[in-house]
């Protein structure tokens, strides 16, 4: 009995898959780090707001 093989082309794919879901999380951390700042700004500013009413 023959061991099953994946296909070239599904290969490739799983391997595009995997490259693009790494380069999309890359992205999105370093999203998430340029933005912490702004968001935290966001907060206190709601936060003063509560507390002044």
């Amino acid at each position: 009995m023959k061991a099953y093989k994946k296909p070239a082309a599904s290969k490739l794919l799983t391997r595009f898959d995997n490259d693009l879901k790494t380069l999309l999380m890359e992205d999105l951390r370093s999203f998430r780090e340029r933005n912490q700042f702004s968001s935290s700004n966001k907060q206190a500013v709601v936060n003063q707001q509560l507390s002044a009413a």
